[in-house]
């Protein structure tokens, strides 16, 4: 077995003991609230807290990963989990929850691990599909989703969560012997990554989209225990293993994204997502019958999956340099976004009687996106033209119908002598070397006008005055209708010493 195989085995399988931790106290809450006294609020409060730190910390954790490598991280991170269960099993008011709570977010914090270090093991085409199955260490939250409440039938919700010492306890055991020792390292100032990626609108972008997925999923995630029990009247297991088989299905759909993403363009798949995101908020915004309500939380887990995949398929391919820090950021924003929506659900509901507002802000917030979406698709592809563009060998100059230039490529100045901004908003005239007539030019409208394309010789001056010789041809570039709308002049350079050879 090759390093990279063994180091995706050990990391996936940290994540999924960090998650099964995470959501501990929501997975458990039905059983805790017979102990502890705490009102619908608190409630979601004490089941929103562990997101906090475990979106926070994504960010230097996926800086100190690049640094010191995923082998100290896990081992150290897993250690630090027992103070906040051993805290919990003890916990007997709203205060030891909260503060037991907000350290379960390390838990969640060590995605940030995986995503930085795999992507090290395996070519760029491989990556999506790479962090997909990474990723998949989601199921953790549906393995305390449903382990959880049978064993707090059993043996009691604190025992339950005691027992979570050993899994974390032998991961860390695992790291620490099994973890690559060798693992390459990148040691910038994080200040100076920060400043590297901080004004790039792709950054914000791609937080945006994975605030939008996989906050959904972590929001339904500690949501629907409670949710289901209170508004449905479900039993506690019943809960449990509807929100498992929630969790899974985004789960098993996640590396499925990411595959998608290596495989085809990532926005066309965030478009299906997206699309389909606005439709299940509309849906459940109406507050629907429990197989309704069951059809709409589905279709949330299946688009929110494929759309964690593919976002992670896009931070390595804008952010190469800076992938730690990029992919703690984005990642930090998918735990936020997990953390609004219960606090907002349960305030909204106290005000108003029903959830038709917050899961409505859920169909607005997923139709930005998409026109986001829509938008970076278009201006990749002009992004690409304009590439190839400027990274031609000839000459290329753009102009509008009556010639008057608009654009020009590298190549243009190169040949010529003459930047952009000099011949911006000139004609063409700029380059006349006087060795053709009118009757030359004349023809050449013609041919332009009549046929919208002409090709040939032509004595051009550069901006030194040196004459040379040149082969150009000119195209008519026009729209639907027919109707010229620019010219574009191509051009390469006749390697001659004076017009007379």
């Amino acid at each position: 077995m090759n390093q990279g195989t063994k180091q995706l085995y050990i990391q996936t399988g940290s994540l999924v003991a960090g998650f099964m931790v995470w959501v501990l106290i929501s997975s458990l809450m039905p059983y805790i609230k017979t102990d502890i006294q705490l009102t619908s609020t608190q409630i979601a409060w004490a089941t929103a807290v562990p997101v906090i730190l475990g979106s926070l910390l994504r960010v230097p954790i996926g800086y100190w990963t690049n640094r010191f490598g995923a082998r100290l991280l896990f081992t150290i991170s897993l250690i630090v989990l027992t103070i906040p269960i051993v805290i919990i099993s003890m916990a007997n008011s709203l205060f030891m929850l909260i503060i037991g709570g907000f350290l379960l977010g390390i838990g969640g914090a060590l995605f940030s691990v995986g995503v930085t270090s795999l992507p090290k093991y395996y070519p760029k085409e491989k990556h999506g599909f790479i962090n997909g199955i990474y990723g998949a260490g989601n199921i953790g939250t549906a393995i305390t989703s449903f382990l959880a409440p049978v064993l707090a039938d059993n043996f009691g919700w604190r025992t339950t969560v005691n027992i979570y010492l050993i899994i974390v306890l032998a991961f860390a055991i695992l790291n620490f012997f099994l973890g690559d020792r060798n693992e390459k390292r990148v040691n910038h100032p994080l200040t100076e990554q920060i400043k590297n990626v901080y004004k790039n609108p792709k950054l914000w972008f791609l937080s945006l989209f994975y605030f939008i997925t996989f906050g959904s999923f972590v929001a339904f995630t500690i949501y629907l225990p409670s949710f289901l029990v209170n508004h449905f009247e479900l039993t506690k297991v019943d809960a449990g293993l509807r929100t498992a088989g929630f969790i899974a299905l985004a789960t098993i759909f996640r590396p499925v994204g990411g595959w998608l993403g290596d495989k085809i363009n990532p926005f066309l798949i965030l478009m299906a997502v997206f699309f389909s995101l606005t439709f299940a908020g509309f849906l459940l915004s109406f507050t629907p019958s429990l197989p309704i309500y069951s059809f709409g939380c589905l279709l949330v887990a299946f688009f929110a999956g494929i759309g964690n995949g593919a976002i992670f398929k896009l931070v390595p391919l804008y952010f190469s340099k800076q992938a730690g820090i990029v992919n703690g950021i984005v990642s930090a924003m998918g735990g936020l976004g997990g953390f609004f929506p219960p606090i907002i659900l349960t305030i909204l509901f106290n005000l108003t009687g029903h959830y038709a507002i917050g899961f409505m802000s859920l169909s607005e917030f997923s139709l930005a996106s998409l026109v986001i979406v829509v938008w970076l698709y278009y201006q990749e592809r002009l992004d690409i033209t304009s590439k190839i563009v400027n990274q031609a060998v000839d000459g290329i100059c753009v102009t509008d119908v009556n010639g008057t230039i608009l654009r020009v490529n590298p190549a243009f100045t190169r040949i010529t002598g003459y930047t952009q901004e000099e011949v911006i908003g000139k004609t063409m005239s700029v380059l006349q070397s006087g060795e053709h007539g009118q009757e030359f030019y004349e023809k050449m409208w013609d041919s332009l006008l009549s046929n919208g394309y002409w090709e040939g010789y032509i004595w051009n001056k550069r901006k030194n005055n040196e004459i040379y010789k040149e082969w150009l041809t000119i195209t008519a570039i026009k729209d639907d209708s027919g109707e010229t709308k620019n010219y574009v002049g191509m051009f390469n350079e006749e390697h001659e010493k004076n017009k007379n050879n």
